[in-house]
C-alpha cells in the first residue's frame, strides 16, 4: 500500500518526538529509551520512510539500542571515516567522510 506524503510527514514528526523522549529519559531508564527507538523503527517501516541522517546515528543498527556518546558508545575518527562502537552488543558502524 502506498502512503501519501502527509502520512509520511506525520510519521517523521512522531519519530523525531520519540527520539527526543528517548534522549530525555535515557539517564533514568535506558531500557525505555531503547523501546522508543524500536517504536520509531516500526513506524518508519510501516510507512516506508527513511530515517534522517542525524537520527540514523543515534541508535545501533545491530541491537537497536539508543546510543549516547561516552555512556554506552564510543566514537572514533580514523582514515577519513567515523567509527561508532556500541558497548551493549560490541559491534560498530563505519560512516565515510567525504
Amino acid at each position: 500500500m502506498k502512503y501519501r506524503e502527509s502520512t509520511k510527514e506525520i510519521a517523521l514528526q512522531r519519530i523525531k518526538q520519540l527520539f527526543e523522549e528517548a534522549d530525555s529519559v535515557f539517564k533514568e531508564n535506558p531500557e525505555r529509551a531503547n523501546r522508543y527507538v524500536k517504536l520509531a523503527r516500526k513506524i518508519a517501516m510501516k510507512v516506508n520512510l527513511k530515517f534522517p541522517r542525524e537520527l540514523k546515528r543515534k541508535f545501533c543498527k545491530h541491537c537497536y539500542s539508543y546510543l549516547k556518546q561516552g555512556v554506552n558508545s564510543r566514537v572514533r575518527n580514523y582514515k577519513s571515516r567515523i567509527t561508532i562502537y556500541c558497548n551493549n552488543c560490541k559491534k560498530f558502524t563505519r560512516i565515510p567522510l567525504n
